[in-house]
């Protein structure tokens, strides 16, 4: 984390969309459809939080994926996930999901506590072509499986995929190579990030509030701040007057075409038709 590293700058702060998805829960959809080429290889961020049961308690009953993968990140309450392949898994507390749905499964995503905050993220990251239709495959981590580490200045972070300093994260992706962490700051720190050259990234506020890039473009709660791609920038230079935690992403644009259909993602009008008749007949 070199303080003399030259910092990307925020290109564009996004507030999110409030949204009802699956059987009525409400959440922010933070990264919408027409962000998805600006930042491939992302297609989707959501963050769900509530202290009020009747905003998430009937979960996201079944429903199909074919093309990508969920990654669910859980910071309180709980969430208990069943596939058509047989498997199941209960997320907990600061645990992770990473699942690549590929040629497609059915699976339902439920809430297992009646009352108290429920607060997470759910990303969807793309495939490339060559791994749309592969096996579906899924992994859960829990919170003290994902790795940690404090830095010199006093931030800890939260390593879910890619790498900081050399040390691996829980998760490594080839094609996309992925960087997820969950950054906590204390009031008056300064951090430099790095991040890889020709990488789309953003980071999201979701408590608290941080100034990014050398010219300290103010990020509140709950916004999200696209990271500028020029090619010349190492990372991103963070500031907080107060503690905060933000989530810091980025990843290799695939740089293929992008055709969706709701819980569907392809390359193709084609694929996207093969995949919605595999579904209504029972072939996921």
């Amino acid at each position: 984390m070199s303080k003399q590293a030259i910092s990307r700058e925020v290109e564009r702060l996004v507030n999110g969309m409030e949204v009802s998805d699956g059987a009525g829960v409400r959440l922010l959809r933070v990264l919408t459809h027409d962000l998805q080429r600006r930042l491939d290889p992302f297609l989707m961020l959501d963050e769900f939080r509530s202290d009020n049961p009747d905003d998430y308690i009937a979960g996201f009953p079944d429903h199909p994926h074919r093309g990508f993968e969920t990654v669910t990140y859980m910071l309180d309450g709980r969430m208990r996930h069943r596939d058509s392949t047989g498997q199941e898994g209960l997320l907990g507390p600061g645990g992770v999901q990473w699942m690549t749905a590929g040629r497609g499964l059915v699976h339902s995503e439920i809430p297992e506590q009646q009352d108290g905050l429920m607060h997470g993220f759910q990303l969807w990251v793309n495939l490339p072509a060559k791994n749309k239709m592969i096996d579906p495959w899924y992994r859960d981590i829990p919170s003290a499986e994902i790795p940690e580490r404090d830095t010199a200045a006093g931030s800890h972070l939260r390593l879910i995929a890619g790498e900081v300093d050399g040390q691996a994260a829980a998760i490594q992706r080839l094609d996309t190579e992925p960087l997820y962490l969950d950054v906590h700051l204390a009031g008056g720190q300064s951090e430099f990030f790095a991040i890889p050259a020709g990488h789309n990234a953003f980071l999201y506020v979701y408590q608290g509030e941080v100034q990014a890039g050398s010219h300290e473009q103010v990020v509140g709660q709950r916004q999200m701040a696209i990271l500028a791609n020029d090619g010349a920038a190492s990372g991103i230079r963070v500031n907080s007057t107060q503690p905060s935690r933000f989530l810091l992403l980025a990843g290799k644009p695939l740089n293929e075409p992008i055709a969706q259909w709701g819980p569907f993602v392809m390359n193709t009008r084609a694929e996207l038709e093969a995949a919605a008749d595999d579904f209504r007949n029972g072939r996921f």
